[in-house]
């Protein structure tokens, strides 16, 4: 009976040092990024989700279901997430951060069901999408794309002007621009030009500009 215990004390310190060292793997990534969920973050989360769901096996005994604590694991880290998630302006960002978490809770519970190939090989992959994958990313922003937009504006005298050169303040290229009076709005439909995250850019700022009412992307 006592080398049984000791035996599954040895597994779990097992489990626990490995989650640390693939939670710390994938931390030392984030925190290198300066993201919200950096190190610390993503060791601890690693460590809790490999010890609930150890706790959960050894506790249900093959008389339970360990799944059941999986799940509450989930929905734990789905709350932790969601605080890394923040809009700012417009702007939706910590989305990775947040699926990250996501993944490393996953990565601790895999541990602690001992599938240490499945954790080990993981992490990895994470690690590759992560680092690997932003240089892809990058090269994809930098493609230039063609957008429309639609803007509903007040019928200022030189609010045609003041949007095209918003436009060019973003670093977009205005190709095409035309306006008409719908009501009490200056309808301006704007064709741009430039790399795909300025569209996002412009779409916020024109959002914000003090003569707009609303924007849309035309079809």
């Amino acid at each position: 009976m006592s080398s049984a215990v000791d035996s599954l004390r040895l597994d779990l310190l097992l489990q626990l040092v490995l989650s640390i060292l693939l939670g710390g793997v994938v931390g030392v990534e984030r925190e290198l990024k300066g993201k919200p969920a950096g190190l610390r973050t993503n060791i601890l989360i690693c460590v809790g989700a490999t010890l609930f769901t150890a706790l959960s096996v050894q506790l249900a005994g093959g008389r339970g279901d360990p799944g059941r604590v999986a799940a509450q694991i989930l929905t734990g880290v789905g709350f932790i997430g969601a605080g890394t998630i923040l809009h700012m302006r417009g702007h939706v960002v910590g989305l990775t951060s947040a699926a990250t978490i996501w993944v490393v809770a996953a990565i601790g519970m895999a541990l602690g069901s001992s599938a240490y190939l499945e954790a080990i090989g993981t992490t990895f992959l994470v690690v590759i999408v992560l680092a690997g994958l932003e240089k892809v990313e990058n090269l994809l922003a930098r493609h230039e794309t063609g957008g429309r937009l639609v803007v509903h504006a007040r019928p200022d005298r030189d609010t045609v002007e003041q949007l095209e050169e918003l436009v060019r303040t973003t670093g977009l290229e205005v190709e095409r621009v035309s306006s008409r009076r719908e009501n009490v709005d200056l309808v301006v439909d704007l064709a741009v030009r430039g790399q795909k995250r300025l569209h996002d850019d412009l779409l916020v700022a024109l959002v914000h500009h003090p003569l707009v009412r609303g924007v849309s992307r035309g079809e």
